[in-house]
């Protein structure tokens, strides 16, 4: 039997960048998927905060080179890669000029929310994606987390979903509690729609705030985790488990003991 192939794509992951306490514990359940004998890589967006030198980082010639369509432009795509400093296993990192070479992550100097973060999401997300087709390298499961990520289980839904690659692919999302206040763009779904081949309907549980991404992102997502206690209502009482979805519910222990979050991935292997 072939391993299991694990995918994490993600915003954040210690110790590149730790934006909530889900970057130590996604650290320690791919260092656990890894142990237990899974192949796993994990992607997040090479953010200008995050330390090339300390960390190691270094350009992948072989994948780089990928033009990425976002609102009917073009962006090259850079991928970088680094090990995982107490596993052997890969992280690669979306690259790109204009996106991503900065002093902040998602906001300036001022506070002031970045502009471009719409531009920003769809640009990682596909890219996301857009690298594992050229991998080819078939995952079994796509763990998303963070709000970047969440147009990457109704993607595979929709404009993914004829792709070989991804053709056994099951989808877990993190839900988390409000980031951030502010809305993205007013034309985001205008900007989605120019970016990737789908039709309005498939963007019809989004909204453009925080609690919107999220939504979207458990609608379209196998597996729904509750990744904190406090969560938007509608996410809490419309995400149930039943026989079409799965649903963790947040559990306090996690920061110590990963085990029921490894058990998302153990049953979806063998389902």
């Amino acid at each position: 039997m072939s391993k299991k192939r694990v995918l994490i794509i993600t915003s954040e992951l210690s110790p590149y960048l730790e934006s909530s306490d889900f970057a130590e514990l996604l650290n320690k359940l791919s260092v656990k998927t890894f142990d237990a004998g899974m192949e796993i890589r994990v992607i997040m967006p090479r953010f200008g905060t995050i330390n090339e030198r300390r960390h190691r980082l270094h350009e992948v010639v072989r994948l780089s080179g990928i033009n990425v369509v976002v609102d009917k432009e073009d962006h090259p795509l850079l991928i970088k890669v680094a090990s995982l400093p107490n596993a052997r296993l890969q992280v690669y990192f979306m690259d790109n000029e204009d996106f991503f070479k900065r002093k902040f992550v998602y906001r300036d100097a001022e506070e002031q929310f970045y502009n471009d973060n719409t531009e920003r999401m769809i640009f990682f997300a596909k890219s996301s994606l857009e690298i594992v087709k050229k991998f080819g390298w078939p995952p079994d499961i796509i763990h998303c987390h963070g709000w970047m990520t969440t147009l990457v289980p109704m993607f595979l839904k929709t404009a993914y979903k004829k792709e070989p690659v991804f053709a056994q692919s099951k989808t877990v999302f993190t839900a988390q509690q409000k980031q951030f206040e502010e809305k993205l763009s007013d034309d985001m779904f205008k900007m989605v729609l120019n970016s990737v081949p789908i039709k309005d309907k498939d963007l019809e549980p989004y909204g453009n705030d925080y609690d919107g991404l999220n939504y979207g992102a458990c609608k379209y997502a196998d597996v729904v985790i509750h990744g904190q206690s406090m969560l938007n209502d509608n996410i809490i009482n419309d995400f149930k488990s039943n026989k079409t979805k799965k649903v963790v519910p947040y559990n306090t222990e996690w920061s110590e003991d990963i085990s029921s979050l490894f058990e998302v991935y153990q049953t979806l292997a063998v389902d």
